[in-house]
């Protein structure tokens, strides 16, 4: 246990730093975003327990918001994802998963993996980008900013997952 905590801990501190130097400066046609630490909730274990996944959730957001000047937004947004994570993963689940199963392309499939990962980052973004316009006024743009995120985030989340899969998985390493 103390293993799988260090190495959640290690992928943690590799997002949060990520976010912050490098995906927070990102803003394609000044809405769309990636918000790439929302991989962290998607890929918890499906016996993992709710108690532990809100805390890495609300710790993961407000890092993020602590770097990226958002107060409460982001961590607001991933405790969110991280409370419906245990059960958005159940209709994507085999019929008979293991105990630990970890949601990847390896295990799910890449159409159902990527489902998954549309669906949670769907649910941050809305989020996400409601609570930082608190406004209706420029319902154009915040739909963009939605779209526009969730399609750049799922994007680059699919194409980590392709980069984990060619190589020793972290499934493998149970995180």
């Amino acid at each position: 246990m103390a293993i799988d905590t260090l190495k959640r801990a290690a992928v943690f501190l590799l997002l949060c730093l990520a976010q912050a130097l490098v995906f927070n400066r990102i803003q394609l046609f000044n809405c769309a975003t990636p918000l790439l630490y929302v991989y962290f909730v998607i890929m918890f274990p499906r016996n993992y327990p709710k108690w532990a996944v809100l805390l890495w959730s609300f710790s993961m957001g407000l890092v993020v918001d602590m770097f990226a000047n958002t107060p409460g937004v982001a961590s607001a947004s991933l405790t969110l994802v991280g409370a419906l994570q245990p059960y958005l993963l159940v209709p994507f689940l085999p019929r008979e998963p293991e105990a630990n199963h970890i949601s990847s392309a390896r295990t799910l499939g890449w159409g159902k993996f990527l489902m998954l990962t549309l669906i949670c980052v769907l649910l941050h973004c809305l989020l996400f980008f409601t609570l930082e316009a608190f406004t209706f006024f420029n319902l154009e743009h915040w739909l963009e900013c939605i779209g526009g995120s969730t399609l750049l985030t799922t994007l680059l989340i699919m194409t980590f997952e392709s980069f984990r899969g060619s190589g020793r998985s972290i499934a493998q390493t149970s995180i």
